[in-house]
């Protein structure tokens, strides 16, 4: 949307106007002049952005994602979907993997090579290596096929060590309460009473912060916030930064509140740290301490921000008995105990500067990003919007996905990858179709076949008991234009995060 005299619409829903105008005055700038309706191909799919499940439509031409728009669903996103959501689809284009590579060990460059190729090399690198010695991370926009063929795979590696928290979370996932956002979305619109700890749903998750603020609007809902305080587009009491302002206002209201329906909005980013556990375990009782969950209601919510992480943590891609987290295994790899490390779409950190240079890496996935830059052999998938998969967004709610487009080049579905690859390797996973694949995931897992339902997660015990340090809970999104492969391929993202903050510093150098 452009706007007059240079000036920026400064919400992360503009493009919602485009649907609402009644004229068709406003439109879509990156669609313009692109392509007449009757001429695309649409394809109803959920967005994975964040981890709010959208429901979206994909208009497409040939090979080409032309356009995404909203989708109804009344228990998630409205009729409504984010800028990123909406706006991001040209980074499906630009900077993907089309064919595999391998890392030329004299030159230090990636050169291109065959699927025989490449899968010859890994067989090479990783015969004779111990289970133990082997290693594999998930990334933030997996789909639960694929999540659960690396399993599969690892596990008739012998490897325990694996994990899906790639932003370091260390949260007890013993019990499925303890990692859900319980009061569903939909529920935020019975809540009476909001309090948001270490998280900034506008950036993390905004369709849950447009729920809040028609609450907050609408029904005069009180909203509080322990930690930064930052514009949320509603206004709200800032209780303090760090967890000792909650425990005090825990004490002070204990055995007073009025809230029937109160809700906690925990954000991931508070998990980040040695004594997560702990931390989980002390919001547990916190939260019983304040009567956030009842024998009808439970307002005990983590608000996610990966697309992958809630059917990572239903299907176990954690660690196994005796298997290192992600810390663990990124210091395994400067350590020298973990050898070979597989990269299932892991783009959230810097590879280059995390994992030691004697591991052997593979990175499979749809854009040269973070997790390429360090591979020695690249694997070319593809991304959400050329495969079908299963996602669970943060409420646990199963949601399918639907190709819309194919694949560019030589790319390739992730769990067929998969498949292939351990076959090379001896040790072949039970399964040549999807169907048969999900016949697998359904009978380990019932609940992912019940399409847009959520399995119950009764109320319980997690955490471990232990002290826990006094901190401030910082945001961990600070460039919301920013945070995948895909966004950070797109020339509308990257200019939309140019002129942002470039609008900051106007206004930083305003306030000096």
């Amino acid at each position: 949307i452009g706007t007059f005299i240079g000036e920026l619409v400064k919400t992360e829903l503009s493009g919602n106007l485009v649907d609402v105008c009644p004229v068709g005055a406003l439109t879509s700038k990156p669609y313009a002049f692109k392509a007449r309706s009757w001429e695309l191909r649409k394809t109803e799919t959920i967005d994975v952005h964040d981890a709010v499940g959208s429901n979206i439509r994909v208009d497409a031409r040939g090979r080409e994602v032309m356009r995404v728009l909203p989708r109804l669903h009344e228990g998630v996103n409205e009729t409504w979907i984010s800028d990123r959501t909406r706006f991001a689809y040209d980074g499906l284009q630009k900077g993907r993997l089309d064919r595999p590579y391998i890392r030329d060990e004299d030159s230090g460059k990636l050169v291109a090579a065959s699927w025989g190729e490449a899968f010859a090399y890994i067989a090479k690198k990783l015969q004779g290596m111990k289970g133990e010695n082997i290693a594999g991370l998930v990334g933030d926009m997996a789909e639960v096929e694929s999540i659960v063929a690396l399993k599969d795979l690892l596990e008739k590696l012998g490897s325990p060590h694996m994990d899906c928290r790639t932003d370091g979370a260390r949260f007890d996932v013993s019990n499925r309460a303890g990692y859900l956002f319980n009061s569903t979305i939909a529920g935020l619109d019975e809540a009476d009473a909001i309090l948001i700890i270490g998280a900034n749903p506008r950036f993390e998750a905004t369709m849950v912060n447009a729920r809040i603020r028609k609450a907050a609007f609408e029904r005069r809902v009180p909203v509080g916030v322990v930690g930064e305080a930052v514009d949320l587009s509603y206004n709200y009491h800032h209780v303090g930064t760090d967890l000792a302002s909650l425990q005090a206002m825990v004490k002070e209201y204990k055995g007073k509140m009025q809230a029937k329906k109160p809700v906690w909005i925990i954000g991931s980013g508070v998990f980040e740290s040695e004594d997560d556990e702990a931390l989980h375990f002390e919001l547990r009782k916190l939260a019983e301490d304040l009567v956030v969950i009842t024998e009808d209601w439970n307002g005990f919510n983590v608000l996610h921000r990966a697309a992958s992480r809630v059917g990572a943590l239903d299907a176990g891609f954690v660690p196994q008995a005796g298997g290192k987290d992600f810390a663990g295994i990124l210091e395994g790899t400067r350590d020298g105990s973990i050898k070979a490390l597989y990269l299932l779409g892991a783009d959230e950190f810097d590879a280059r500067a995390s994992v030691g240079w004697k591991t052997f890496v593979i990175y499979q996935g749809h854009h040269g990003d973070h997790g390429a830059a360090r591979a020695d052999v690249v694997l070319p998938g593809s991304a959400y919007t050329e495969k079908n998969g299963i996602y669970l967004n943060m409420e646990g709610r199963v949601q399918y996905g639907r190709k819309a487009v194919s694949a560019p080049g030589e790319a390739k579905e992730d769990w067929k990858i998969l498949r292939a690859l351990s076959e090379k390797l001896g040790c072949t996973l039970p399964y040549d179709t999807a169907a048969q694949l999900r016949g697998r995931i359904f009978a380990e897992f019932p609940a992912f076949a019940q399409q847009d339902q959520i399995a119950s997660a009764a109320w319980g015990d997690f955490g471990t008991k232990g002290k826990v340090a006094n901190r401030d809970f910082v945001n961990p999104v600070a460039n919301y234009y920013m945070t995948n492969p895909i966004c950070r391929a797109s020339e509308t993202m990257v200019k939309c995060s140019a002129a942002f903050r470039a609008d900051e510093d106007d206004i930083l150098e305003a306030a000096e």
